[in-house]
């Protein structure tokens, strides 16, 4: 797996994989900064990051040097795109499991077909393990930090004049589509109003390839409010899960949130939230500690990185959701 979002909703099935073969070596490939949010993961034996830094070819006969030498008896590709389906061919698995595409699917000795039915992303990725008589059984995705990783988070907070020991609001304005972007001016306002009618401590997170959001931010918010260096993926995991709450675009660090054991608004405009935030009952029993936030409208789902809606009607998803209604669901659980 490649992106953050996708890495962390396969943390269910890495769990019930394992209860069905305890005795079983499990590795996990997938992008070498996304993967290391499994780390310390203790269903899994071995972690092998594919770093798409190198040029492509070179980086895939590593890795299908690497597995071989492992001599895998089942290859399960959860992304089934052209580079991992080569991967899985190639891999010396005699079982290899992967989606029923055209052309590739037949790299596969078992090949998963979609029946078109709604379902979650955790839904989704269970099927890969049907071949394996693995039932569905774990839907909550968990990130597991080390004690010390959160010990550090606490003392990076302080140096920001955060007190942990008070409610702490972090917010991630930022998305790698730019049709996923909630208005910065809207974030500014949300957090100068946490921060100013109701005493609540706001920081922002950073994204490194989001420099101009940024720029825009800082000359908005109030002084006191913080904003975030750019921090490891791990770093970044644990100072979340020191927040009481998270506001965030439809995005690889909203996900975090909620695996780390943030209450998470998620702000949702061409994305479908009923299959990238399946945090909700009867999966999270504790009902509405998280909630995804959407306005219907005509051209929903569209899918588009970019909006491609006229005039009075661009970006019309994100523009209809006002920052009362996202104050009121953060005060409902804060």
């Amino acid at each position: 797996m490649k992106f953050i979002g996708d890495i962390v909703l396969t943390t269910p099935i890495i769990q019930a994989l394992r209860e069905k073969y305890p005795n079983a070596f499990i590795a996990y490939l997938g992008e070498r900064e996304a993967v290391t949010l499994l780390n310390n993961n203790p269903y899994l034996d071995e972690i092998i990051p594919y770093d798409f830094r190198v040029p492509s070819v070179i980086e895939q006969v590593r890795v299908i040097s690497l597995i071989r030498k492992k001599r895998f008896d089942i290859f399960i590709d959860l992304f089934s795109n052209p580079r991992t389906a080569i991967i899985a061919l190639m891999s010396g698995a005699k079982i290899r499991i992967g989606k029923n595409v055209h052309g590739r699917g037949r790299f596969y000795t078992h090949q998963i077909s979609d029946d078109g039915k709604s379902k979650t992303a955790v839904e989704f990725h269970y099927q890969y393990l049907k071949p394996l008589n693995v039932e569905p059984k774990y839907w909550q995705t968990k990130i597991f930090l080390l004690e010390n990783e959160k010990k550090e988070a606490k003392n990076l907070l302080s140096s920001y004049k955060l007190n942990t020991l008070r409610p702490i609001i972090g917010i991630n304005p930022s998305a790698t589509w730019p049709s996923k972007l909630w208005p910065v001016q809207r974030f500014a306002d949300l957090a100068n109003r946490l921060e100013r009618d109701f005493n609540f401590q706001v920081v922002f997170i950073r994204d490194p390839d989001k420099k101009e959001i940024y720029n825009t931010l800082k000359n908005l918010i109030n002084p006191s409010i913080k904003i975030l260096d750019v921090l490891p993926l791990r770093s970044l995991s644990a100072v979340i899960s020191n927040f009481n709450l998270f506001v965030s675009n439809d995005s690889g660090p909203m996900h975090i949130s909620v695996a780390v054991g943030t209450k998470t608004v998620g702000i949702f405009g061409p994305g479908q939230e009923e299959i990238w935030f399946p945090y909700r009952p009867p999966y999270y029993p504790e009902g509405q500690s998280h909630i995804a936030l959407r306005k219907d409208v005509l051209c929903h789902p569209c899918h588009l990185n970019i909006c491609n809606r006229p005039a009075s009607e661009y970006m019309r998803c994100m523009n209809l959701l006002e920052v009362d209604e996202v104050l009121q669901h953060i005060l409902k659980r804060i």
